[in-house]
């Protein structure tokens, strides 16, 4: 080997080796963008996926709404079997399919508006983060009832949302696009129509907890049995 490739630490070696067979990662637009605008939002959304994936763990098939471009499905397919990531818009879906392929990731990526259809299969559980509040209220019932139809009765369905009472701090990018934002007491009370037991957790920058809700930058609840409706 060249030296040149020849850590002076052995057991970093591996990572040279790596990388000299399978090139550096691309993260994706999404992350790239994150990475160059403002690094610490990524460590919010790997801590996101991360509750997601201890909280999910073990399960089979597993949905994620909202997926973008699959960045955070990673830390997923670590710890469940499969998962299904489903996402409005084509060029997400293309990267994501396009990079999943190529380093044989155990998941697929559909295009899928949920407020227009469900997606297709069923799941033990499923996942949906920063996109409850980019959905016209109008139609927030159908991003609900199109999640429900495919999750099994005693399905699991976890959803992360920025808090209203955050609002005021938030980027005004993030203002314009943020039209349908919950508190800790709308968001369950939405959620319990839907579902028998919901949780909700409080979360502030990479700490999930449960302190007091007013306070919280996020929010995450997780459902737990599908009510029957419609």
């Amino acid at each position: 080997m060249n030296e040149q490739t020849r850590s002076k630490e052995a057991q970093y070696q591996i990572q040279f080796d790596t990388l000299q067979e399978m090139g550096s990662v691309q993260m994706g637009p999404y992350a790239s963008h994150s990475w160059r605008s403002d690094p610490r939002r990524l460590t919010f959304l790997l801590a996101r996926y991360k509750f997601c994936s201890k909280i999910l763990a073990g399960k089979s098939r597993v949905l994620e709404i909202g997926c973008s471009d699959g960045y955070g499905m990673r830390l997923l397919l670590q710890t469940v079997e499969f998962v299904h990531g489903v996402d409005f818009d084509p060029l997400f879906i293309e990267w994501g399919t396009k990079h999943a392929q190529a380093e044989g990731l155990n998941c697929k990526f559909s295009v899928v508006d949920i407020t227009e259809q469900a997606p297709s299969g069923n799941y033990e559980a499923a996942y949906s983060l920063d996109l409850i509040e980019h959905i016209e209220p109008e139609k927030e019932h159908l991003y609900w009832e199109n999640i429900c139809k495919v999750l099994e009765p005693h399905g699991v369905f976890i959803v992360g949302t920025p808090n209203i009472t955050a609002a005021p701090y938030a980027s005004e990018w993030s203002q314009e696009g943020h039209i349908n934002l919950k508190s800790a007491d709308t968001l369950k009370t939405a959620m319990q129509e839907y579902f028998h037991n919901v949780f909700i957790f409080s979360m502030n920058d990479e700490v999930v907890h449960t302190g007091f809700y007013p306070m919280a930058h996020y929010l995450m609840a997780i459902g737990v049995g599908v009510r029957q409706f419609g």
